[in-house]
Formats: structure tokens, C-alpha cells, sequence
């Protein structure tokens, strides 16, 4: 079970850095990216930050241009953002949106059948 702290800073952390993407970052590879999540582990060592691009033939360049960018998002949020120590980012690519859309088709698929 999340603590209410964690599950605050996972929501914060997914704001500022959207925050931080759209007004700070230069690079034209990081266009059109939705944080949909952000998973902080307990000991606050690591952040998966979940991503998904608008055009997705662009997910892994704009995955290694954030990656890339770690070190300066990580600086940004700290001055954004109250916390002993700044977990280290790891920016992932989230499936789920895509997964659920195939189970909605085989749903649709088999409803169909019937």
C-alpha cells in the first residue's frame, strides 16, 4: 500500500515535470508527451515516469531525449518541488493506453460474435 506521501509526490512530481517539458525544454525531439503517471519508490532512490507522444513513431527518440534530459529535469524539479533527497528519473514509455484499446477490440470482437 502507497503511503499518502508517496502517492502526493507522484502526483506532484507528474505536474512539474509536464511543467518543466513543456516551458524549459529545447530539444525538438520532446514535442507532444503526456505524463500519465509518475511511480516513486518507497525509499524515494527512483521515479519511473510514464510517458506516451502524440505521434508514435517519434516514442523512442523522444524517450532518449528525455532520458538524455534526465539530469537537467531533475534539477528543474528540485527547485520546484520540497523533498530530502530527488530520486533519480527514469522515463518509460506507457502501454497501458495501448493495451486497453486492444481488450476494448476483443471485447467488441467477441460482443459482435454473440
Amino acid at each position: 500500500m502507497l503511503s499518502i506521501k508517496i502517492e502526493r509526490l507522484n502526483h506532484k512530481f507528474a505536474i512539474e515535470i509536464s511543467n518543466i517539458i513543456k516551458e524549459e525544454m529545447k530539444d525538438e525531439r520532446i514535442h507532444f508527451v503526456t505524463i500519465t503517471d509518475v511511480d516513486i519508490t518507497n525509499d524515494l532512490s527512483h521515479a519511473k515516469v510514464y510517458i506516451t507522444v502524440l505521434n508514435d513513431s517519434k516514442r523512442e527518440s523522444t524517450l532518449k531525449a528525455l532520458n538524455n534530459a534526465r539530469c537537467f529535469i531533475e534539477m528543474e524539479l528540485s527547485k520546484r518541488v520540497e523533498i530530502r533527497k530527488m530520486p533519480e528519473l527514469k522515463f518509460v514509455y506507457d502501454d497501458s493506453i495501448k493495451y486497453g484499446e486492444n481488450i476494448e477490440n476483443i471485447i467488441e470482437r467477441i460482443n459482435k460474435h454473440e
